[in-house]
Protein backbone atom coordinates (compact mmCIF):
# COMPACT_ATOMS: atom_id res chain seq x y z
CA UNK A 1 0.00 0.00 0.00
CA UNK A 2 0.82 3.62 -0.49
CA UNK A 3 2.38 5.63 2.51
CA UNK A 4 -0.71 5.03 5.21
CA UNK A 5 -0.17 8.71 5.71
CA UNK A 6 1.29 11.31 2.99
CA UNK A 7 -0.53 14.05 5.03
CA UNK A 8 2.41 16.62 6.00
CA UNK A 9 4.95 14.78 3.27
CA UNK A 10 6.17 16.04 0.39
CA UNK A 11 5.50 14.37 -2.84
CA UNK A 12 8.53 13.99 -6.12
CA UNK A 13 10.42 17.22 -3.75
CA UNK A 14 7.68 19.33 -4.93
CA UNK A 15 4.14 18.14 -3.78
CA UNK A 16 3.42 18.90 -0.91
CA UNK A 17 0.46 16.94 0.16
CA UNK A 18 -2.14 18.32 2.82
CA UNK A 19 -5.24 16.25 2.71
CA UNK A 20 -6.64 12.62 1.54
CA UNK A 21 -9.55 13.21 -0.77
CA UNK A 22 -10.06 9.62 -1.62
CA UNK A 23 -8.76 6.48 -1.49
CA UNK A 24 -9.93 2.86 -3.31
CA UNK A 25 -8.39 -0.38 -3.97
CA UNK A 26 -5.59 1.11 -6.17
CA UNK A 27 -4.51 4.73 -5.36
CA UNK A 28 -5.38 7.46 -2.97
CA UNK A 29 -5.79 10.90 -4.14
CA UNK A 30 -4.64 13.96 -1.83
CA UNK A 31 -4.97 17.68 -2.05
CA UNK A 32 -1.41 19.59 -2.42
CA UNK A 33 0.09 22.67 -2.86
CA UNK A 34 2.39 23.06 -5.85
CA UNK A 35 4.83 25.56 -4.66
CA UNK A 36 6.25 26.27 -8.07
CA UNK A 37 3.62 27.49 -9.36
CA UNK A 38 1.57 28.76 -6.21
CA UNK A 39 -1.37 26.35 -6.68
CA UNK A 40 -3.37 23.97 -5.03
CA UNK A 41 -3.59 20.27 -6.93
CA UNK A 42 -4.71 17.01 -6.83
CA UNK A 43 -2.35 14.17 -6.48
CA UNK A 44 -3.15 10.71 -7.57
CA UNK A 45 -0.66 8.00 -5.70
CA UNK A 46 -0.90 4.85 -6.57
CA UNK A 47 -0.61 2.03 -3.64
CA UNK A 48 3.22 0.94 -3.75
CA UNK A 49 2.22 -2.68 -3.86
CA UNK A 50 1.05 -1.92 -7.15
CA UNK A 51 4.53 -0.65 -8.23
CA UNK A 52 5.75 -4.02 -8.56
CA UNK A 53 3.29 -4.83 -11.37
CA UNK A 54 4.94 -3.61 -14.92
CA UNK A 55 1.73 -3.98 -16.65
CA UNK A 56 -0.19 -1.80 -14.44
CA UNK A 57 2.77 1.19 -13.88
CA UNK A 58 2.45 1.04 -17.68
CA UNK A 59 -1.83 1.74 -17.25
CA UNK A 60 -1.11 3.93 -14.80
CA UNK A 61 1.54 5.72 -17.38
CA UNK A 62 -1.12 5.62 -19.92
CA UNK A 63 -3.71 7.48 -18.16
CA UNK A 64 -1.15 10.54 -17.63
CA UNK A 65 -0.10 10.42 -20.94
CA UNK A 66 -3.27 10.44 -22.77
CA UNK A 67 -5.68 11.87 -20.36
CA UNK A 68 -2.42 14.80 -20.69
CA UNK A 69 -3.51 15.36 -24.39
CA UNK A 70 -7.19 16.45 -23.55
CA UNK A 71 -8.00 20.29 -24.06
CA UNK A 72 -11.52 20.17 -23.02
CA UNK A 73 -13.38 22.41 -20.35
CA UNK A 74 -15.39 19.36 -18.82
CA UNK A 75 -12.35 16.75 -18.65
CA UNK A 76 -10.05 17.01 -15.69
CA UNK A 77 -6.42 18.80 -16.23
CA UNK A 78 -3.05 16.55 -15.83
CA UNK A 79 0.03 18.55 -15.08
CA UNK A 80 2.27 15.74 -14.18
CA UNK A 81 3.48 12.24 -13.83
CA UNK A 82 6.09 10.75 -12.29
CA UNK A 83 7.25 8.31 -9.26
CA UNK A 84 8.93 9.26 -5.68
CA UNK A 85 10.91 5.64 -5.32
CA UNK A 86 8.48 3.16 -6.04
CA UNK A 87 5.35 5.26 -5.37
CA UNK A 88 4.10 6.63 -8.96
CA UNK A 89 1.72 10.02 -9.34
CA UNK A 90 -0.03 11.61 -11.49
CA UNK A 91 -0.59 15.31 -10.74
CA UNK A 92 -3.75 17.40 -11.54
CA UNK A 93 -5.81 19.93 -11.23
CA UNK A 94 -7.97 20.56 -8.21
CA UNK A 95 -11.45 20.87 -8.42
CA UNK A 96 -13.22 22.48 -5.39
CA UNK A 97 -16.69 20.92 -5.47
CA UNK A 98 -18.19 18.28 -5.20
CA UNK A 99 -19.11 14.92 -6.84
CA UNK A 100 -22.19 13.94 -8.42
CA UNK A 101 -22.70 11.37 -6.02
CA UNK A 102 -21.87 13.50 -3.33
CA UNK A 103 -24.14 16.08 -4.64
CA UNK A 104 -26.93 13.06 -5.10
CA UNK A 105 -26.73 11.99 -1.88
CA UNK A 106 -27.02 15.22 -0.12
CA UNK A 107 -30.16 15.95 -1.62
CA UNK A 108 -31.81 12.37 -1.08
CA UNK A 109 -31.05 12.87 2.51
CA UNK A 110 -33.10 15.96 3.11
CA UNK A 111 -35.90 14.07 0.86
CA UNK A 112 -35.16 16.44 -2.62
CA UNK A 113 -33.64 15.52 -6.06
CA UNK A 114 -31.92 17.63 -8.13
CA UNK A 115 -33.60 20.14 -11.07
CA UNK A 116 -34.59 18.65 -14.49
CA UNK A 117 -32.51 21.85 -15.89
CA UNK A 118 -29.10 21.28 -14.02
CA UNK A 119 -29.80 17.16 -14.68
CA UNK A 120 -29.77 17.98 -18.22
CA UNK A 121 -26.99 20.64 -17.89
CA UNK A 122 -24.36 18.40 -16.39
CA UNK A 123 -25.60 15.52 -19.14
CA UNK A 124 -24.65 17.35 -21.63
CA UNK A 125 -21.29 18.45 -20.11
CA UNK A 126 -20.71 14.67 -19.81
CA UNK A 127 -21.96 13.68 -22.88
CA UNK A 128 -19.79 16.38 -24.85
CA UNK A 129 -16.47 15.57 -22.86
CA UNK A 130 -17.36 11.93 -23.81
CA UNK A 131 -17.87 12.82 -27.42
CA UNK A 132 -14.54 14.98 -27.38
CA UNK A 133 -12.51 11.89 -26.09
CA UNK A 134 -14.39 9.83 -28.31
CA UNK A 135 -13.30 11.74 -31.27
CA UNK A 136 -9.50 10.97 -30.11
CA UNK A 137 -10.48 7.77 -29.90
CA UNK A 138 -10.25 7.25 -26.29
CA UNK A 139 -13.21 5.76 -24.27
CA UNK A 140 -13.17 6.19 -20.47
CA UNK A 141 -15.31 3.18 -19.72
CA UNK A 142 -16.29 4.03 -15.88
CA UNK A 143 -18.71 6.86 -16.45
CA UNK A 144 -20.68 6.84 -13.11
CA UNK A 145 -21.90 9.77 -10.59
CA UNK A 146 -18.71 9.30 -8.59
CA UNK A 147 -16.01 10.38 -11.52
CA UNK A 148 -17.97 13.50 -12.07
CA UNK A 149 -16.60 16.42 -10.20
CA UNK A 150 -19.11 19.93 -9.38
CA UNK A 151 -17.63 22.82 -9.27
CA UNK A 152 -18.05 25.47 -7.27
CA UNK A 153 -19.38 27.09 -10.49
CA UNK A 154 -21.97 24.03 -11.30
CA UNK A 155 -20.08 22.88 -13.99
CA UNK A 156 -19.22 19.05 -14.68
CA UNK A 157 -16.13 18.03 -15.24
CA UNK A 158 -15.32 14.23 -16.21
CA UNK A 159 -12.20 12.82 -14.04
CA UNK A 160 -10.54 9.38 -13.40
CA UNK A 161 -9.73 7.63 -16.48
CA UNK A 162 -7.64 5.17 -14.96
CA UNK A 163 -9.27 2.41 -17.12
CA UNK A 164 -9.27 4.20 -20.32
CA UNK A 165 -9.12 2.14 -23.30
CA UNK A 166 -7.46 3.52 -26.56
CA UNK A 167 -9.64 2.06 -29.48
CA UNK A 168 -7.09 0.44 -31.53
CA UNK A 169 -4.23 0.93 -28.93
CA UNK A 170 -3.09 -2.07 -26.85
CA UNK A 171 -4.94 -4.17 -25.34
CA UNK A 172 -4.20 -4.62 -21.18
CA UNK A 173 -7.03 -6.25 -20.27
CA UNK A 174 -8.01 -9.98 -20.55
CA UNK A 175 -10.05 -10.59 -23.22
CA UNK A 176 -13.58 -10.80 -22.14
CA UNK A 177 -12.91 -8.57 -18.73
CA UNK A 178 -15.25 -6.76 -18.02
CA UNK A 179 -14.14 -3.13 -16.42
CA UNK A 180 -15.90 -0.19 -14.52
CA UNK A 181 -18.50 -0.02 -12.40
CA UNK A 182 -21.21 -2.85 -13.05
CA UNK A 183 -24.27 -0.42 -11.91
CA UNK A 184 -23.25 2.10 -14.42
CA UNK A 185 -21.88 -0.18 -17.12
CA UNK A 186 -23.48 0.31 -21.36
CA UNK A 187 -24.58 -2.64 -22.54
CA UNK A 188 -21.18 -2.90 -24.43
CA UNK A 189 -19.06 -2.97 -21.63
CA UNK A 190 -21.33 -6.01 -20.41
CA UNK A 191 -21.25 -7.99 -23.49
CA UNK A 192 -17.29 -7.18 -23.53
CA UNK A 193 -17.83 -5.45 -26.85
Amino acid sequence: MAKPNWIGETIGGRYQIEKLLGQGGMSAVYQATDPNLRRVVAVKLIHTHLSDDPSFVRRFEEEATTVAQLRHPNIIQIYDFNHDGDTYYIVFEFIPGETLHDRMKRLQAVGRRMDLNEVLSIATSVADALDYAHSRNLVHRDVKPANVMLNVHNQAILMDFGIVKIMGGTQHTATGATIGTARYMSPEQIRSA
